[in-house]
């Protein structure tokens, strides 16, 4: 278990992170071709990026520096949009990340920065000491490796109680790397340390997001109303 958020954010990445744009394209060329996905550069040409469907839901992948302060190392981001209600906030998150982000945020509140901690902090994070947090009884299998917290719950648990959560205890990742799945406005996103840019290392977590987004689409509606 990590002892603090400091820890996070002074842990270094074991190896350079930082391969080549044409070698990174050149690993997803069969992919590409199989699973009819469009891959490119961004215009700075650091990272790829991934336009794909699943269903009738456009996705985006994105890999390349971190757009979050838990995220050490190259991060992993898939988004799409999808129809549920707007003010609906919900995430789930590896649990040595989550207790390091309450750790950090308990610190800080005490240290008298919450002006800063309302401004400066991605939502996922204020979400994990704001929203009502599912107990360990609530996750069943999942109790040990992932924490979750949503302004509606009982949506929470719907959506990880059909196909999610054994997808999630399936995913084979490093316990101490950030790994958070939420939805806000409308949106889903993943978000992962992964260090590698290749196919083999991307569709493990796609699986993950589409599964996510299918059971999202089946959980009721009505229940993101319930508190």
């Amino acid at each position: 278990m990590l002892e603090g958020f400091k820890r996070w954010l002074t842990r270094k990445p074991a190896r350079d992170t930082q391969p080549g744009a044409s070698a990174e394209l050149k690993s997803f060329n069969d992919w590409s071709r199989r699973a009819q996905v469009q891959i490119r550069t961004p215009r700075d040409g650091e990272g790829v990026i991934i336009d794909g469907k699943s269903g009738d839901l456009p996705w985006r992948l994105e890999w390349g520096a971190p757009q979050r302060p838990y995220v050490l190392g190259q991060e992993l981001r898939i988004r799409a949009a999808l129809p549920l209600p707007q003010e609906l906030q919900a995430v789930i998150l590896n649990r040595p990340l989550q207790e390091a982000i309450e750790k950090t945020m308990f610190e800080q509140y005490v240290e008298g920065v919450q002006t800063r901690l309302e401004t400066d902090t991605p939502a996922e994070m204020r979400w994990v000491v704001m929203h009502p947090k599912l107990g360990r009884a609530e996750l069943g299998a999942l109790q040990e490796r992932y924490a979750a917290a949503a302004s509606a719950t009982p949506w929470l648990q719907q959506w990880l109680g059909g196909t999610l959560g054994p997808a999630l205890l399936a995913l084979r990742s490093d316990a101490s790397s950030a790994f958070v799945l939420m939805v806000n406005r409308g949106r889903m996103t993943l978000r992962a340390e992964l260090d590698e840019a290749s196919a083999a290392a991307f569709e493990p977590y796609l699986r993950v997001f589409e599964i996510a987004l299918r059971e999202a689409r089946n959980a009721r509606i009505d229940a993101a109303d319930e508190a």
